[in-house]
């Protein structure tokens, strides 16, 4: 506001800088006591204008005459023999110098030769070794380990007393990372087979007369279809069930099925009444090798039941008459599975342990006579026969050796194949 009302006569003085007020400004500003300088001949020269320097000690009583000395001091500009006085060495030394610190851009305009800035140069620093470090840094790792150790104790805790964990589980300390080694399962020990035939009967305790199974694990790759072992056999010892025997036969062949013994006997008429009846009631089914090609046409009833005739499983035959026998004495059949291993049930827990060692000696007899041609190996058992386990319906299984199942086979061919 108060330059808005400054009067027309200072603005033209302010505005025209050939005005003699102009001039008396610039003196005032100054020390020199001189009087104005000419206009045209001589240039104004710059004096530095300088304050007291406020002292260092003083009284609470003494600061209000120390304030109002200072400003009459900025006021009133200071002599030449007060600025000596204050700067002694400063005016001695460089008495053409600037004392001034800080210039405004209206006294630069008027400065000559403005002081040179002179180069700084600062002490070199040489960077620490990295085992000068090693001592600082290892503890700092230390502590970090040992807070974020603490840390995760803390958490844990409030867990466990969220979940109300047991003392005998907080006790447990696990170390972190830990090892840990799979428990091997020692092998058990191999038995004879009389010796697995009486555990097998101890160890079956169920309410009914359970059935004596073998387990054999093949040395026959899964991938090798052409080489799965499938076959029949008749046990020496069968069980007490009746079975039910069709025989697909005509003329000769199909009066001896009657005679050995078969429930169903026929040719294309019974073939005939399967088809439009769409099912059939027996357990095993024969055919001759005449009769075979028609029946090819109950291929979808036969195999809904697996009851099929097949060349491979010695229900597609001849000797009708000695099928039918064999089958009445309860023939039974085998097969590989996907995992390489045959299951066949071998009689019943009632039967006496050599009953139990003739079926056995029967069924690896039949075994190793569906051995695969194109198993290239030199032994019997080696290669072919990896284990052999024996067990009951609801008992344990106990592993027998292969030594003894040679013996049980020698004596089968020995005593009842003459």
């Amino acid at each position: 506001m108060k330059k808005l009302t400054l009067s027309p006569a200072l603005r033209y003085c302010l505005h025209k800088p050939s005005s003699p007020i102009h001039f008396s400004a610039f003196r005032w500003l100054s020390s020199d006591s001189k009087s104005i300088p000419n206009q045209g001949s001589e240039s104004v020269p710059i004096q530095p204008v300088s304050y007291a320097v406020k002292p260092k000690d003083k009284t609470p009583s003494n600061e209000d005459e120390t304030h109002s000395q200072q400003q009459v001091a900025a006021q009133s500009p200071p002599s030449q023999e007060q600025e000596r006085q204050q700067f002694p060495t400063r005016t001695q030394e460089a008495p053409n110098q600037e004392s001034r610190t800080r210039w405004t851009r209206e006294d630069v305009r008027y400065i000559k030769d403005a002081p040179s800035i002179s180069p700084v140069s600062y002490p070199i620093r040489v960077a620490p070794l990295p085992e000068d470090k090693v001592g600082a840094e290892e503890e700092v790792a230390q502590a970090d380990m040992d807070r974020e150790s603490r840390k995760i104790q803390e958490e844990n805790r409030g867990i466990r007393r969220i979940f109300r964990v047991t003392e005998e589980e907080e006790k447990v300390v696990v170390p972190f990372p830990r090892l840990i080694m799979p428990e091997k399962k020692e092998k058990r020990p191999l038995f004879d087979l009389m010796d697995a035939i009486r555990q097998v009967k101890t160890s079956a305790k169920a309410n009914f007369d359970e059935t004596i199974e073998a387990h054999v694990r093949l040395g026959i790759a899964k991938s090798r279809s052409d080489m799965i072992v499938r076959g029949t056999l008749t046990l020496p010892h069968g069980g007490k069930k009746a079975i039910r025997i069709a025989v697909f036969a005509e003329g000769a062949d199909a009066e001896e099925a009657k005679a050995a013994g078969a429930d169903v006997v026929g040719g294309l008429e019974l073939i005939d009444e399967i088809a439009s009846a769409d099912k059939i009631d027996v357990d095993k089914c024969f055919a001759t090798i005449k009769l075979y090609p028609r029946v090819a046409k109950l291929a979808r009833i036969l195999n809904r039941y697996g009851l099929m005739p097949d060349s491979k499983q010695g229900t597609v035959v001849s000797d009708v008459s000695r099928a039918v026998k064999d089958a009445k004495k309860d023939q039974i059949k085998f097969k590989m599975d996907k995992t390489s291993i045959v299951h066949v049930g071998l009689g019943k827990v009632s039967l006496t342990e050599e009953s139990l060692r003739e079926n056995v000696g029967a069924f690896m007899n039949a075994l190793l006579q569906a051995k695969p041609a194109g198993l290239k190996k030199t032994s019997k058992y080696a290669g072919y026969v990896n284990s052999f386990h024996i067990c009951s319906s609801m008992g344990a299984g106990f592993p027998v050796s292969i030594q003894s199942l040679s013996k049980a086979v020698d004596h089968y061919n020995k005593a009842l194949l003459k």
